[in-house]
């Protein structure tokens, strides 16, 4: 069983994992529950039944946010959401556990973004790892990549991150072409911590 359908029953369910990953990604936002729902791809009802959890053990308090309502007028309004109760006593113990003991699960996106066309090299930074201060979280290199089933497949990852990705894609021959130039951007992902979870090109 992989470690992610562990944690999901140790929680109670993939959608509060995906929730509680979202709320410690980002500690100082405020989500409205469209937007919890949007992110965790959860169901509305889902999302308000483990915000309510949530609330009822501290992890999560109630925020507001100004929203801009297109009108003539362009007005706006305060609405209340949910952000993370940084106060919380358990909140170190649960963010170790929870995004270091508990990485998403390499295999599992591999395969994904294999079906979305002729991967030949797929680096991991960033959220991944240890260094935030990566250029990337994803680099893919592949060709006929199918553009909308790699949408899908960072969406899908973000999901379960709790986090959005910042990721690019390259086609094999400007790939090569941009290393052999030495391109910065390139040189920048190569040279600092990354992981290789899949290479073809001997990179």
């Amino acid at each position: 069983m992989l470690l992610s359908d562990i944690l999901a029953k140790l929680f109670g369910s993939a959608s509060r994992l995906k929730i509680i990953r979202l709320f410690l990604h980002n500690p100082e936002e405020v989500f409205l529950f469209g937007e919890i729902s949007r992110r965790a791809k959860a169901s509305k009802s889902a999302s308000r039944r483990e915000i309510g959890l949530l609330k009822g053990i501290g992890l999560v308090k109630s925020g507001s946010k100004y929203v801009e309502i297109k009108t003539r007028d362009k007005k706006g309004k305060k609405i209340q959401g949910w952000k993370l109760n940084e106060s919380f006593p358990l909140l170190n113990g649960l963010k170790n556990f929870v995004l270091d003991a508990a990485p998403i699960g390499r295999e599992k996106l591999l395969k994904k973004l294999q079906k979305t066309g002729h991967i030949k090299l797929v680096i991991l930074a960033g959220i991944f790892g240890e260094d935030d201060s990566s250029r990337v979280d994803l680099l893919a290199v592949g060709d006929a990549i199918k553009k909308s089933a790699l949408d899908r497949v960072i969406r899908d990852t973000e999901a379960e991150a709790g986090k959005e990705l910042i990721y690019a894609v390259f086609n094999t021959k400007d790939f090569l072409y941009r290393l052999g130039m030495h391109d910065k951007f390139i040189r920048d992902i190569l040279d600092y911590p990354h992981e290789k979870i899949f290479n073809k090109l001997g990179v």
